[in-house]
Parts: C-alpha cells; sequence; structure tokens
C-alpha cells in the first residue's frame, strides 16, 4: 500500500470516528421527558402549538402542570398527544388545607374527571405548600400524609393510574419522608420524584438521600445546580449537575429524566433547547 493510500485510509478513520462521536452526543429522547411548559412559558402556546412544540424539539413524552385557566383544555390536551403520538407520563395535582379525605378541591376533581374522560394512564404526581405540615411533629405528619396517599391512590387505581410523591419544599420535600410515606404504604403502586431545583439544601447529604430513595426513584427532574442558587438555572451552567448525574448511574438509576421550562419571562421552547443543549454537553 503507498503512502498516498495509507493517508486516504486514515483521513477515512478519521471522518468515521468524527460521526461516530457525533452520534454518541446525540440524547436518546425516550429518556427524558419535558417539564414545566404549560404556565411557564411567555408564548403562551395553545395545545396545538404545545403538541407541536414537542415534537420540533424531538420529545416523545411530557409531565403535565397547569393552572387553574388551563383546566377546561386539559382533557382535549391529552387526547391531542395521543393523536401526537406525544405521551403524557405525568399529571401535576397539589394538595392544600382545602382538600381533605373524600372532599377534595374543584380544581382536583377537575384534574382526576380529565385524567377519566381522555382516558390517560399515567402518574400523578403530588405535593403539598411548604408550610402544610408545620404544625405538626413527624409522627403527625407522617400520619396525615399516608392516609392522604392512601385514599389519592385508590382514586388513581380506579382510573388505571398511580400516584408518585414530588418533593416540593418542607417536610414532604424531604426525601427520606418520602420514603417513609413509601414504606408505609406496602400494598399501594407509589413511587419519587426527585426534583434537582427542589434541592439545593440537600446537597450535602445527596448521596445518602438518593442510596435510600432509588428502590422507589421513578423520576428526576433536571436542573443546573450551584450551592448558593439561583433556583432555575440552565443545565450545564452550574458546578454540581454533572456530579449529580454521575453519582445516579453509578448507584443504578435507570428511570427517566425530565428537562425543565420553569421560565415565566422565556419563551419555553428556547429554554428546553438551551437545557437540552447543555445536558449534552455535560454528558460528553
Amino acid at each position: 500500500m503507498n503512502k498516498f493510500a495509507i493517508l486516504f485510509f486514515l483521513s477515512m478513520l478519521i471522518i468515521l470516528n468524527s460521526c461516530n462521536l457525533k452520534e454518541s452526543g446525540q440524547l436518546n429522547m425516550e429518556k427524558y421527558f419535558a417539564w414545566c411548559i404549560v404556565p411557564f412559558d411567555n408564548q403562551n402556546r395553545t395545545p396545538e402549538q404545545r403538541i407541536e412544540m414537542l415534537k420540533e424539539l424531538g420529545f416523545v413524552s411530557y409531565a403535565y402542570d397547569y393552572r387553574e385557566k388551563h383546566l377546561p383544555e386539559m382533557a382535549k390536551e391529552f387526547n391531542l398527544a395521543a393523536d401526537n403520538g406525544i405521551q403524557v407520563n405525568a399529571v401535576w395535582l397539589w394538595i392544600d388545607k382545602n382538600d381533605s379525605i373524600g372532599n377534595l378541591t374543584q380544581n382536583n376533581l377537575k384534574v382526576l374527571q380529565s385524567i377519566k374522560e381522555s382516558g390517560l394512564k399515567t402518574q400523578i404526581w403530588m405535593s403539598y405548600p411548604e408550610d402544610y405540615f408545620n404544625s405538626m411533629t413527624d409522627e403527625e405528619s407522617l400520619y396525615s400524609a399516608i392516609m392522604m396517599i392512601s385514599y389519592l391512590s385508590e382514586l388513581a387505581e380506579e382510573l388505571e393510574c398511580k400516584v408518585g410523591l414530588y418533593n416540593h419544599g418542607g417536610w414532604f420535600g424531604n426525601p427520606d419522608n418520602l420514603v417513609k410515606i413509601v414504606e408505609g404504604l406496602p400494598h399501594s403502586d407509589v413511587g419519587i420524584i426527585f426534583n434537582f431545583h427542589h434541592a439545593h439544601h440537600l446537597l450535602d447529604d445527596y448521596s445518602a438521600l438518593v442510596e435510600n430513595m432509588l428502590p422507589h426513584l421513578w423520576a428526576v427532574n433536571l436542573n443546573g445546580m450551584n450551592r448558593e442558587g439561583p433556583k432555575i438555572l440552565t443545565i450545564g451552567e452550574g458546578s454540581e449537575e454533572k456530579q449529580m448525574l454521575e453519582l445516579l448511574k453509578e448507584k443504578g438509576y435507570k428511570g427517566l429524566f425530565g428537562i425543565l421550562g420553569h421560565r415565566t419571562d422565556a419563551d419555553v421552547k428556547e429554554v428546553l433547547d438551551g437545557n437540552l443543549r447543555g445536558l449534552e454537553s455535560i454528558l460528553q
């Protein structure tokens, strides 16, 4: 083989290797879903526009959050997503002191009705206000949470859905407390949703928390993470999220990851795209 043939052969290897590197850097979108994209969008997209945006970005699933004004169109959007091959892998449910066992607020009843009307089979992510358990002892908090979530799980089972516990803040935002709730409901299919953007104060204990949650961990919502904040930061711009992701992998987590919108002052399409690009950069 002459030197020109050798040079040609080596050039082809370099080109092929570059192509492989580019391909390996692309995200497998079956592992990632969009989250916080309905009320967090300064474009105020319609359900049709939102589904089209997800398709353009390559998402095959998203979790649905809302405000009261979105309730009338909720079932419509669930059906629209299904018609376009987009999975609604979770729906948000907010429990406050106006809710009680057997007597949920009209908004929460509407959420459950929309799920039933559309025939959606999904996870129902529920949480409480940060101060909900402030007047209770740990024992009282645990008992109260188990009773409510047992009730919600029964409602969810009737819809062929299941309940996920979402760390939002306060007593209920402590993942160790969520594990205690799950273990207190051995006959219910209940899991945990862990959110980076509600976990800045948990970074020192992160490794132990992940290990404790792992058998019950259904989804992890990603965010750029600096110890001093801010709460919402583009993935790849923080100092902690790469190590946090690596630890999840080391511990054996194999579930889904949420990509945040969560900016009321920005076009959520641009926010999602920035987070996807940032994620690619730290994974490479």
